[in-house]
């Protein structure tokens, strides 16, 4: 038995000689639904490709609940951002082949509610289904499989709000009653503020940010006032801005601020634009979000 849903220790993985991940560390506790976040090209899809045990790191090391990624792979769904789906099939003759492919541990009736929910025909074929058709079936494909852990990568990108609502209300829902450990990532920060109770942000290959998007919010602070950008040097400054005649930056306070700034807690879209803009400040990753000093479990 493990806490732990991934965990990684000096994780590298490299394509000729880009490093999609540099040496990353970070460590995702079972039970949360977690937002991977990032620019285009930050490693978010790599992390997960690599989580789901489909790719091998040119180094360190990564463990998916207490064990390898590949034999984990039994208890984890992945959901690619591409939806790869056998196009000749049936929307039926597809769930037929998750249930047997995942004997003992699939849910039709979970399935065929998810695909109901968007009125598709079982009959219809793969090859005719829209975007956001296909990607209803995969996600359907996903839940059924009850997994433990649930690998989505830009799950809701190509549907239009209203099915994104529903079909995110039906995640939520599922993962609560079962206790499944979700792992999403997303450009839609609202999405991801509603939704989910812990970030990882990733930027240049590397974990930026890690841990409760709670505690990370209030961890920092935006501040304004007239004073220069000098009286914050005690204070990790993550951007200053001028305004005007004054100062706004997102700071980690280090203690006390001087009463001429004006302070409020950021929003999560502030926050992560700031972090976003800015790759050189400092990262933090709460204790939770900690690696441990023990070496992992090889990929």
């Amino acid at each position: 038995m493990t806490d732990t849903a991934i965990e990684a220790h000096g994780l590298t993985k490299r394509y000729g000689r880009r490093r999609a991940l540099d040496d990353c560390a970070f460590r995702l506790p079972l039970g949360r639904v977690c937002a991977v976040v990032g620019p285009n090209g930050a490693g978010k899809s790599t992390l997960l490709s690599l989580a789901a045990g489909l790719d091998r790191p040119s180094g360190g090391a990564l463990s998916v609940l207490g064990t390898s990624p590949a034999l984990a792979r039994p208890r984890v769904a992945y959901v690619a951002q591409d939806k790869p789906l056998y196009p000749q099939l049936t929307i039926a003759d597809t769930l037929r082949t998750g249930a047997e492919l995942n004997p003992g541990r699939w849910d039709m009736s979970v399935a065929e509610r998810v695909v109901g929910a968007g009125n598709l025909d079982p009959g219809a074929r793969v090859r005719t289904l829209s975007g956001g058709q296909r990607t209803r079936v995969a996600l359907a494909l996903a839940l059924a499989k009850r997994a433990e852990l649930l690998l989505l990568d830009e799950p809701m990108a190509d549907l239009d709000p209203l099915a994104r609502h529903q079909l995110m209300g039906t995640l939520m829902a599922e993962a609560a009653e079962h206790g499944t450990t979700v792992v999403m990532s997303s450009h839609i920060v609202g999405e991801l503020a509603d939704a989910c109770d812990h970030l990882l942000l990733v930027s240049g290959g590397r974990i930026r940010l890690g841990g409760g998007i709670d505690d990370l919010v209030t961890a920092h602070a935006l501040v304004t006032g007239a004073r220069p950008a000098t009286d914050l040097s005690r204070h990790t400054v993550i951007e200053s801005r001028a305004t005007g005649r004054g100062v706004s930056a997102l700071i980690r306070p280090e203690g006390p601020l001087d009463p001429g700034w004006a302070v409020e807690e950021p929003s999560l879209e502030e926050l992560l634009l700031a972090h976003l803009r800015t790759p050189d400040a400092p990262p933090l990753l709460t204790p939770s979000t900690t690696a441990t000093s023990r070496p992992g479990v090889p990929a």
